[in-house]
């Protein structure tokens, strides 16, 4: 069944970018040797990298192979890159492997959300049921190098991405649905020069994708420094995990309920909700500083990151032609996952050294004019 394939990468990307999103920078300072200021350079630049990557290699691989094939080679490439950090001592060393496994890695984002869409378009499958499965990947991943990291210390967590990135590649060769293997669907590749262009000139594309970079970027304080935020209210590691796996867990819920409770809702109504429920976890954060509140605004990341996310994929789905699709998700992956998150973790840095409290209330300066643009919008484009 085509469900059941994305289901499965789903599960299987999700599984390997819980252990690098969270674990990666703890990884570099305790098995690498570096200090978390070089930790934070390291990955830092990877961020920007990534970006740049997501942004111009991927789309530009989409245009001439079929998105399985960009996968899989994907896939193995990480392998291959992240089997040098073996080797790799140096603080020179570690950060040349960082960058390359940034220009590899992170383009299977766009590339399992471009599958999604794809499979929405011609296939009509429930996407918010499959991405759920991404969403216990992550979980799994989470629990799991708590784990092993316990028994084995955290050098495990090296081994770990590695068994994760095997176990992707062979879900890539599962039965593969049909329309995934079809080279831009029949698009022949003069069609699909300038997709940049023209989406840029998309004056609705336009204001959504400012609206995700906005809601998403928004994120940027509790990804970066809710863990150390939980450690200054005395929380202890084990349940700091358990505390961060409850946003997962509502984003899980979210997933599987998302097409019966939103399934005719406009992407624009979507995204006012995103951004209510966003700009409500940060002021409650900020107004509450205890762990009993952290905890229950964790809900609320089912709207922040959830609602906003699934109205993006459907109005790409809906409103762009397919072969739109991969340069979209491109930009997405690059401004909304990548850059906006990479400035705003400077600006919550800097607030969090005067009061922690602020590096999360500072994130309203992206939910608030996020709303505002989809009302003054939302009638002209209808979206």
């Amino acid at each position: 069944m085509k469900s059941r394939w994305l289901s499965l990468n789903f599960f299987a990307f999700f599984f390997t970018w819980g252990i690098f999103l969270p674990y990666w920078t703890g990884w570099l300072v305790s098995a690498k040797g570096l200090t978390v200021f070089e930790a934070g350079a390291v990955m830092g630049a990877g961020m920007f990298i990534r970006a740049f990557s997501t942004l111009f290699l991927f789309p530009a691989a989409a245009r001439r192979f079929p998105i399985t094939g960009v996968m899989k080679a994907g896939v193995a490439l990480s392998f291959l890159i992240a089997l040098i950090y073996i080797p790799a001592g140096s603080y020179t060393a570690i950060l040349i492997v960082t960058a390359a496994f940034n220009v590899v890695y992170p383009n299977l984002l766009p590339a399992m959300e471009t599958s999604a869409s794809v499979l929405i378009q011609k296939d009509r499958i429930n996407y918010t049921r499959s991405r759920a499965f991404g969403s216990a990947g992550f979980m799994a991943a989470v629990l799991l190098i708590g784990a092993v990291t316990a028994l084995f210390g955290n050098e495990a967590i090296l081994w770990t991405m590695f068994a994760g990135l095997l176990f992707m590649l062979g879900a890539q060769y599962t039965s593969t649905p049909a329309s995934l293997t079809r080279e831009e669907h029949g698009n022949p590749p003069e069609k699909r020069s300038g997709a940049f262009r023209e989406l840029v000139s998309n004056r609705g594309f336009l204001t959504v994708l400012t609206v995700s970079i906005l809601l998403q970027g928004a994120h940027a304080s509790y990804y970066n420094y809710g863990f150390v935020y939980l450690e200054d209210l005395g929380v202890a590691s084990f349940t700091i995990g358990l505390v961060l796996n409850v946003a997962i867990l509502f984003e899980i819920l979210f997933f599987g309920m998302a097409d019966r409770l939103f399934g005719n809702m406009p992407a624009s109504r979507m995204f006012l909700l995103a951004a209510g429920g966003s700009t409500l976890r940060w002021v409650l954060i900020f107004l509450v500083p205890t762990v009993w509140m952290f905890t229950l605004t964790q809900a609320l990341h089912a709207a922040s990151f959830g609602i906003a996310h699934v109205a993006f994929i459907r109005y790409i789905s809906e409103k762009l032609p397919t072969r739109l699709i991969a340069p979209a998700q491109a930009l997405y992956a690059a401004f909304a996952m990548s850059l906006s998150t990479a400035f705003l973790t400077l600006l919550g840095g800097a607030l969090y050294e005067v009061r922690p409290g602020l590096s999360f209330l500072s994130m309203v300066i992206c939910t608030v004019p996020a709303a505002l643009i989809v009302f003054k919008t939302r009638k002209q484009f209808s979206y």
